[in-house]
């Protein structure tokens, strides 16, 4: 039943999503991306290149297990800048502990595109999401505690006029 339940809240989403950005854009494709990570990119020490480049990689990560893969140029090319400028970026981020990078050399002279990781990333921002979690938690309480000292208090009197 709970899977059930699952299922609709994100058909739900969807539609939300639909009616924000609109029904050709989403069915388009679109990647997921916690908002602590965009909230406090300047906390983890991101600049707008590096997000770029972290949104870019998040984008070809469909499944936890199947890293993401994209070509240096692929990312270049899609963030406007140089191949070099992605490879020092990235090579930045590695030594920052935000992103992993595995190389895949298949022979001496050749080599297929880095994997990338997010483990440093998450890491790293998961103080920031505890933060953020425990503010939603105490925001609802003190709304809680204000709609009941709003709540009439009414008791009952036993008796009546005769």
């Amino acid at each position: 039943m709970s899977e059930n339940v699952a299922k609709k809240d994100d058909v739900e989403k969807i539609k939300v999503n639909e009616a924000k950005w609109s029904k050709p854009l989403m069915a388009a494709g679109w990647t997921a991306m916690p908002s602590v990570i965009i909230e406090k990119q300047e906390a983890l020490g991101l600049d707008a290149l590096d997000m770029n480049i972290v949104l870019h990689l998040s984008h070809y990560w469909w499944t936890p297990d199947n890293l993401p893969h994209p070509s240096v140029e692929r990312i270049a090319k899609a963030v406007g800048v140089k191949p070099r400028t992605i490879q020092k970026r990235i090579k930045a981020l590695h030594e920052l502990g935000i992103i992993e990078r595995e190389e895949r050399r298949h022979t001496r002279f050749g080599s297929d595109t880095n994997k990338y990781g997010f483990k440093g990333l998450i890491e790293k921002a998961t103080p920031f999401a505890k933060e953020k979690i425990a503010e939603i938690a105490e925001r609802q309480k003190a709304k809680t505690d204000r709609l009941n000292r709003k709540k009439p208090k009414l008791t009952v009197v036993a008796g009546g006029a005769s």
